[in-house]
């Protein structure tokens, strides 16, 4: 279980000013300094905890995970490859899970472009035709990149600020998908099955919770396969 003194190392403790708190936040603080709220890393760490489980139970079935806020987008993707899962690091595209039919036909065509070009097999075209593929890879690498190997719905979303992705949020609700919701007071608990009330903009509280999560992952997948 993470330690209390190391959340609070990472400042996690930090939300945002009392004004912004949604209801649903008000179990999770721990008191009001400065007119900025404090969360109870006590709770906090019974949630990442149990966060944790979840997540090892997953045993290796696909998990997504999802942040797209500049300060953490990297961090996201990170923690994202060293678990061996797909991600979403930028913005979300709306219809990503509730379309992934069509989505996946797209991610579909990045690869067979990726393919052709690692073949040699474009040269059969113009420069001008090679020019316009090269930026279609591009694009499509920007939108979907993180997602080649998400071939069907993920058992479960990680999610870094619930409120900035609202939109995932929703779609994984719609289809029955569990989150897992790194979430400040200004976010709605009640939409995340398996809240962890944190500071979500803090690069070190970022980092510490998305690596907690893709060590329970790996940890899943090793239990898996053995």
């Amino acid at each position: 279980m993470v330690t209390v003194q190391a959340l609070f190392d990472a400042g996690a403790h930090f939300a945002l000013t009392r004004a912004r708190r949604h209801p649903s936040a008000s179990p999770f603080i721990y008191a009001t300094k400065d007119r900025t709220d404090i969360f109870d890393l006590e709770e906090t760490s019974s949630c990442l905890e149990r966060a944790r489980s979840f997540v090892r139970s997953l045993a290796g079935r696909p998990l997504l995970f999802v942040g797209g806020k500049h300060e953490v987008s990297d961090i996201v993707k990170m923690a994202a490859l060293r678990a061996g899962a797909p991600y979403v690091a930028g913005r979300w595209i709306g219809g990503t899970l509730t379309n992934f039919k069509n989505v996946r036909k797209r991610i579909d065509r990045l690869q067979s472009l990726m393919d052709e070009r690692e073949r040699g097999a474009l040269e059969k075209y113009t420069k001008r035709e090679r020019l316009l593929i090269d930026r279609e890879i591009d694009e499509l690498l920007v939108r979907f990149g993180g997602l080649q190997s998400l071939t069907e719905f993920p058992a479960a979303l990680v999610v870094v600020d619930t409120r900035h992705e609202n939109t995932a949020v929703r779609e994984a609700r719609q289809l029955g998908i569990p989150v897992v919701g790194l979430s400040s007071s200004d976010c709605d608990f009640s939409l995340v099955k398996y809240p962890i009330p944190a500071n979500d903009t803090s690069v070190k509280s970022v980092r510490l919770v998305c690596d907690e999560i893709a060590e329970a992952y790996l940890e899943g997948k090793k239990v898996k396969s053995q």
